[in-house]
């Protein structure tokens, strides 16, 4: 899990969507979770991965906006949040893997061929049969 300075974070609670009855019409329970992705001191690639990741939810400015109106208690939209956070900041910190291009042998070459002549083979006999009267 991404150590995340509190420094970056900026949270407001807003009467939210879903479960909660009445209750919800009265409370703000809803958790808007502002961060300042500068502030956080990814490295330029890390940065490029997690704007990716975060499409829409991130601003020109470099400010990313989670909301999470889930559960019913603020404490419980804090931490969805703030965990929704930390592993999208988790899963742009995994570098990508190179892929590293392979050629087919020249038997796998020959084989594939031999593969396509004889299935070739099986559909040309598949015709109309032709009376040799």
């Amino acid at each position: 899990m991404a150590e995340i300075p509190e420094s970056a974070l900026s949270e407001k609670f807003l009467a939210g969507t879903g479960p909660g009855g009445q209750n919800v019409n009265k409370v703000a329970t809803a958790c808007q979770l502002r961060v300042d992705v500068f502030a956080l001191g990814l490295d330029p690639e890390a940065y490029k991965r997690l704007k990716l990741l975060a499409g829409s939810k991130m601003t020109t400015d470099g400010e990313l906006i989670i909301l999470a109106r889930q559960y019913r208690t603020q404490e419980a939209n804090r931490a969805d949040a703030r965990a929704r956070l930390s592993a999208l900041i988790d899963q742009a910190m995994i570098r990508p893997e190179k892929r590293i291009k392979t050629k087919p042998s020249k038997a796998a070459k020959a084989r594939r061929v031999d593969g396509k002549k004889a299935r070739s083979a099986v559909k040309a006999g598949r015709g109309r049969v032709r009376s040799s009267e």
